[in-house]
Parts: C-alpha cells; sequence; structure tokens
C-alpha cells in the first residue's frame, strides 16, 4: 500500500511538472509570436538598453507608464509598435541582469525612425534623467524573421 502510494505520487509530480514545462514553453512562444506579428521582417527594430551596475538607479514605473508612451506619441504614425522588457536575471537565474530594461521601437523603414526622432530629439533625452542615471546603448537593427 505504501508503495502504491508513493508510485501514484511520482506519477502526479511527473505530470506536474510536464505541465509545467509545457506551459513555460506554451508561454515563451506566444510571447515570440506576439512579437513577430508586429515587427515584420524587413522592419527597423531601435533597441534602447540600460545595463545594471553599481549606482544605477532606474524608475521602470515611470519608464513604462511617462516615457515611453510619450515617445510613441512624439513619433505618431510613423512608429509601427514598441515594447518593453524588465531585466530578471542573467545566463542563470542566480547572476544578476545584464541590463535592467530595455526600450523597443518598431519602423518599417529606417527613414522613419529618422524622421520621427529627429526633430523630438531633445525633449526624449531631456525626460531621461527624470527616470534614470543611466547613459542608455542605443542599436539600430533590421529585423530578419
Amino acid at each position: 500500500m505504501i508503495n502504491q502510494k508513493r508510485t501514484d505520487v511520482i506519477k502526479k509530480s511527473i505530470v506536474l511538472a510536464f505541465f509545467v514545462l509545457f506551459t513555460s514553453i506554451s508561454m515563451a512562444q506566444e510571447a515570440q509570436n506576439s512579437v513577430s506579428q508586429r515587427a515584420l521582417p524587413g522592419w527597423y527594430k531601435i533597441s534602447i538598453s540600460y545595463p545594471d551596475g553599481e549606482g544605477k538607479h532606474f524608475d521602470m514605473d515611470y519608464y513604462s507608464k511617462q516615457h515611453m508612451p510619450m515617445v510613441a506619441a512624439l513619433f505618431g504614425e510613423k512608429l509601427k509598435d514598441y515594447a518593453i522588457d524588465k531585466g530578471v536575471s542573467g545566463r542563470t537565474p542566480d547572476e544578476p541582469a545584464t541590463y535592467v530594461a530595455a526600450g523597443y521601437f518598431f519602423f518599417e523603414k529606417l527613414s522613419d525612425y529618422a524622421e520621427a526622432f529627429g526633430p523630438n530629439a531633445e525633449k526624449i533625452r531631456g525626460d531621461i534623467p527624470n527616470y534614470t542615471n543611466i547613459q542608455p546603448i542605443v542599436q539600430v537593427s533590421q529585423i530578419i524573421k
């Protein structure tokens, strides 16, 4: 009887582990699909990353509720979409995140980004001290897939 209960517990644990694994994989695929539906091959992604480090601060609430919506409004119809990441960990769960946050802007054409950012650069840069003391790293990429 005890061996049967132990076997039942092991079977339930295995089923639960597979359920958690399947759910995690499904959620990751859904998240990736939602980004790939927003950004088409050939479009451009502007990545703004904020490296973590000693003495650095970042106000995610302000960034996500004030700064990014403001920038999106300034960019207008040329902006196709935007996204925000919050750094959680490094390569393993016990390692610190390399970046505290990253923001992404998606444009159909690189010229759309230049036209949207240029006239608004001063206002956008002027808002950075409201949420961080980190010098952001900017990269422009073309989406392949």
